[in-house]
């Protein structure tokens, strides 16, 4: 009995923290970057994109990136990217050094500027 009261306030603090990080991630901002390629420089855009993600997961706000591709049609490529502070993606990222190099070098395999979208989290099913 000693221990099922001992482990009641411990499964009550796991579970209050699960729901503190879904409300904290409700303020996360969720971005969709699509890019199209030019002809046969998929894997060209993929190399690059994959260096620019090596220095972005160092940002300070910096939560996931899912590099998607096409399986149909390998010239469109996705980011799904995750930001703990919007003002932060929107300003100091997009000032990064490395962000400026790859959109100085984006003209060699990219067909023209990548969509991006802005999103925030409603809901979470796991």
């Amino acid at each position: 009995m000693k221990s099922i009261i001992f482990l009641l306030p411990v499964v009550a603090l796991l579970f209050l923290a699960g729901c503190t990080n879904l409300e904290e991630r409700k303020n996360h901002l969720m971005v969709t970057v699509t890019y199209k390629t030019q002809p046969n420089k998929n894997v060209d855009a993929l190399v690059a994109l994959e260096e620019l993600l090596a220095e972005v997961k160092k940002e300070e706000h910096f939560v996931s990136i899912t590099l998607l591709v096409d399986p149909e049609d390998n010239s469109n490529i996705m980011l799904y990217e995750e930001w703990a502070d919007a003002t932060y993606y929107r300003n100091q990222h997009m000032q990064t050094e490395h962000l400026k190099k790859f959109r100085d070098k984006a003209g060699e395999f990219l067909a023209g500027p990548p969509q991006i979208s802005f999103w925030k989290i409603n809901e979470v099913l796991d």
